[in-house]
């Protein structure tokens, strides 16, 4: 385990590696804004405990539905300490989530009708599951 109490000391490699993601992804990040490119020294940049904290926010605001659009714009929201907008633009994404649930559970219930149909339905007629991919 590398010790990151007190200093910059991780790579590229060693800070993708700590986020979960690879390398491409935390340089994507950083010409994204999302993640700051720390000044090399002997030729290496290195990785604090700050950036792996940062890139675990971001993937952590992914797996629950931000775009990284909407990452950067809580990461601005928590430098500048605005959790009234912060809250606003999590409230957005709920009803953004449950629209989307609703309409997987539409999309669930006519398939359920679909196969329904299909398993009731004689042998010699059309099936209608297929019929309704050709319409």
């Amino acid at each position: 385990m590398i010790d990151t109490s007190n200093q910059n000391t991780l790579t590229v490699g060693a800070l993708a590696a700590h986020g979960g993601v690879g390398v491409e992804t935390v340089r994507y990040y950083q010409r994204r804004g999302l993640l700051e490119t720390p000044k090399a020294a002997a030729g290496y940049r290195r990785y604090g405990p700050a950036h792996i904290e940062r890139l675990q926010f971001i993937k952590r605001a992914q797996a629950i539905g931000f775009t990284l659009e909407e990452v950067a714009e809580l990461l601005s929201l928590n430098d500048s300490r605005d959790h009234k907008i912060a809250r606003a633009l999590a409230r957005e994404k709920i009803l953004d989530i449950e629209g989307r649930i609703a309409e997987l559970n539409r999309m669930a219930d006519a398939l359920r009708r679909l196969v329904s149909v299909c398993a009731h339905g004689g042998e010699g007629m059309p099936c209608p599951i297929i019929n309704m991919m050709d319409a």
